[in-house]
């Protein structure tokens, strides 16, 4: 195991090496201004960021040679911090939302269930659509497929069917997507 001398911080885990953790013993050189200064040696390039005040801060380490550039760190970590909780923060994820029927739903109950299904759809959620069977109603799965092919023809406009209708078991599941 390699040890540090004292007084030298610990090595960055996590965002750009700066300073004395660039690895490479030249560096591409850009200034606090963006001018690019060349190819230096990676000492000479410390010595004049520190002049200016700033850190030597690896932009593109995978370059040959690895880009540099005069920055503050704690800075340049932090804008970078936010640029990524703000990439987050407008990330839509995509719910699957279950809207459950009956195979003899009455009309007034199936344009109750599809105004949910509108909604979800708008939102930009998936919507599964179950249809639960219970005792004989099983032995009449047309009833059931009849339904859900209502549904695909009332939601063509908005929606795309992602997984046709199929039995599980006691119900009849058809997915639904935001075209």
């Amino acid at each position: 195991m390699m040890r540090r001398p004292l007084g030298q911080p610990p090595m960055p885990l996590n965002g750009p090496r700066y300073n004395e953790f660039i690895q490479s013993p030249k560096v591409r050189v850009i200034d606090e201004e963006g001018e690019n200064l060349g190819v230096m040696y990676t000492r000479e390039a410390m010595e004049q960021a520190q002049e200016v005040g700033l850190d030597l801060v690896e932009v593109s380490p995978n370059a040959d040679p690895p880009v540099c550039k005069f920055l503050d760190v704690g800075k340049f970590k932090y804008e970078a911090q936010k640029k990524a909780n703000l990439a987050r923060k407008s990330q839509k994820t995509q719910e699957i939302k279950e809207i459950k029927m009956r195979p003899n739903i009455d009309d007034h109950d199936y344009e109750t269930k599809m105004k949910k299904i509108h909604e979800f759809i708008d939102e930009g959620d998936k919507v599964k659509v179950t249809l639960r069977f219970r005792g004989r109603e099983l032995a009449h799965g047309q009833l059931g497929m009849q339904v859900l092919q209502r549904v695909q023809a009332d939601m063509a406009e908005t929606a795309k069917v992602e997984q046709f209708p199929r039995m599980e078991g006691r119900q009849m599941l058809m997915v639904i997507a935001p075209k």
